[in-house]
């Protein structure tokens, strides 16, 4: 069945045409929708004609809306408001498009991978803390611009770029030597990330203790920051790690691997998932050779020290380091073997890095290296920049253990669904295990709803409390509709809600019900032009609302004409498939009961 705007685009451009002897087509007709002031489903203006009509607005909008009148297939009425032309499309489109699509599993979603390639990098964790709640909205963002990805038709792979080389775990190495004695995730009976986690704020505040002391000595506080033993000692375990020796990469790969089943853990928790891992310790060498590759190009340079350069001043930026003195790489060395590996594995048209934009320079730096040196594949690389998350208490800072742990937080949401479900009588009629899998499905909802509606590139403050809502902008809400939906389907005594769709007469309510489910192949598309969630959010709030509107105002079950029930009940069926379908996109599961 061909898109309302579609055909409407195309009687339009036709009425222009004929009246006006020239030849648009029906892409360069725009349409938007009425206003709620007036009457009418879709509105053309017709400002940008006016030189070609050679006439005033309204005497314009007149003849096209005159011309229009004589097919009534698509149009049921036409009203001209100055300069507008507000079209009412008729009954029976919006009904027979609710009896199609109703049941059509595949309504909204494109072609399966009809699109080019598509690869998108998130999480990207380090490997001396565990997640905490900015992993958490990474890791959100990057899943959920997969599945928007996918259902427009792209060919979309995963992947996961794990940090797990360089200063920062060494300094939990370091503290874990001196302070550990031994113990294990088993032994603390902690979470292996968590653990490491607690290694790396203890090194943070022996280091602080030794750099006042060094102040007080006299040191200016950045000299005494490099020059403090736990500092000094932590470098030396990277230069060791980075030499082979054995015994510092035994402790290396122990902690680390502590650290990867931690994270596991917290992936599955969270519901998402990678089809390719990375890791930094067998990428930078493929970004050291890069770079060498690159000095015999001339596209760097080699200062008198060693190191190694690129000059991006011509571009707008400065000089970028890439490689030390020492010949040790930095992260854009590391950045610049992953992306070829990548490329290699992937042949990938677009590659979509997930990172806060604390880290914009730096993406501009690396598409500009890749540039440079001719990689097919520097034109595809897009940062998908994203603002960071507070809290109302403020910036979390992870040396000083502040930070709001992913595990705990989930945890927290949990109980508070439980809390908030159980005291609003929620819970009735399900078993133990039932309300324990609701809580869950709750609690996870409430926190991805709320981290991802707000737009990606906009900073945001996140508190729990308002996430878990019944009544507001929140996933809960969005999740009790569709439960609600669900149980007046079946409380249902029709086995078959087949109606007769030129008998339906559309109350305002229905009318609004079935164009906003109208709405959602577009809105699909327009989450994914943008690479925004928050659409797909909006969205699924607009259209809960629009139900209990609906339910509100119309008896649906107790509807006397047969085939008017029939059609509200096929309704709902359609609208609790679009608020499931919308959901999956955001990773967020839709309960049958609450």
């Amino acid at each position: 069945m061909k898109n309302i705007q579609e055909s409407i685009k195309e009687i339009l451009a036709n009425a222009v045409n004929q009246l006006y002897q020239i030849d648009w087509k029906p892409m360069q007709i725009v349409i938007e929708a009425t206003s709620a002031d007036f009457e009418g489903d879709f509105t053309f203006v017709v400002f940008p004609l006016l030189k070609i009509s050679k006439k005033g607005p309204e005497q314009t909008a007149n003849e096209i809306a005159e011309y229009l009148r004589k097919d009534t297939t698509v149009i049921a009425s036409i009203e001209v408001v100055k300069g507008f032309v507000n079209l009412t499309v008729q009954t029976s489109y919006w009904t027979n498009f609710t009896l199609l699509n109703a049941q059509n599993i595949s309504f909204g979603y494109s072609t399966p991978q009809s699109k080019e390639n598509v690869l998108v990098e998130y999480s990207s964790p380090n490997t001396n803390k565990p997640l905490h709640l900015g992993h958490i909205r990474n890791n959100l963002l990057g899943f959920s611009v997969i599945q928007i990805l996918k259902a427009n038709g792209y060919h979309v792979k995963s992947c996961n770029l794990i940090n797990d080389r360089g200063i920062h775990i060494c300094k939990s190495m370091y503290a874990w030597l001196q302070q550990g004695n031994g113990e294990t995730p088993a032994s603390a009976q902690m979470k292996g990330d968590h653990l490491v986690g607690k290694y790396y704020v203890a090194f943070e505040k022996q280091h602080k203790l030794e750099k006042e002391a060094l102040i007080q000595n006299g040191l200016d506080e950045e000299t005494a920051s490099k020059q403090t033993k736990s500092m000094l000692q932590a470098q030396e375990l990277l230069r060791k790690w980075e030499a082979g020796d054995q015994a510092t990469i035994d402790v290396w790969k122990t902690m680390n691997g502590w650290v990867y089943e931690g994270f596991n853990a917290t992936y599955k928790q969270l519901g998402v998932e990678f089809d390719q891992y990375y890791y930094e310790s067998e990428t930078y060498l493929l970004g050291k050779k890069l770079v060498e590759e690159g000095l015999q190009q001339g596209s760097f340079f080699k200062k008198e020290n060693g190191s190694v350069w690129v000059d991006l001043t011509a571009d707008g930026l400065d000089q970028k380091l890439l490689l030390r003195a020492d010949g040790t790489s930095v992260y854009i060395t590391q950045d610049m073997g992953t992306a070829a590996l990548k490329y290699n594995d992937f042949k990938y048209d677009k590659s979509i890095y997930v990172v806060g934009n604390e880290q914009d320079y730096h993406f501009k730096v690396l598409q500009l290296i890749l540039a440079k040196t001719n990689k097919p594949y520097a034109s595809g690389i897009y940062h998908l920049s994203y603002g960071m998350v507070e809290l109302p208490e403020g910036k979390m800072k992870s040396r000083e253990g502040t930070v709001v742990d992913a595990d705990d937080l989930m945890q927290d949401m949990f109980d508070n669904a439980k809390q908030i479900t159980t005291d609003l009588g929620k819970t009735e009629g399900l078993s133990l295990d039932e309300q324990n899998q609701l809580f869950q499905t709750i609690g996870l909802g409430a926190l991805k709803y709320f981290l991802l509606k707000v737009d990606p590139k906009k900073k945001m403050m996140f508190n729990p409390k308002e996430s878990i809502d019944f009544q507001g902008n929140t996933g809960p809400f969005i999740q009790y509709t569709h439960a609600r939906i669900k149980s007046v389907l079946r409380n249902a005594k029709d086995t078959s809600f087949e109606f007769d769709s030129n008998q339906v007469k559309l109350s305002a309510f229905e009318k609004n019900m079935v164009k906003g489910l109208h709405q959602f192949p577009g809105i699909v598309d327009e989450a994914a032009r943008d690479l925004s969630p928050g659409v797909i959010c909006n969205y699924c709030y607009d259209l809960a609302k629009l139900f209990n509107q609906l339910y509100h105002e119309h008896s649906i079950l107790k509807e006397q004409d047969e085939n008017q029930r029939k059609f509200r009940l096929i309704l709902c069926m359609f609208t609790a498939q679009v608020l499931n379908r919308a959901g999956a996109l955001l990773g967020i599961q839709m309960p049958e009961r609450m």
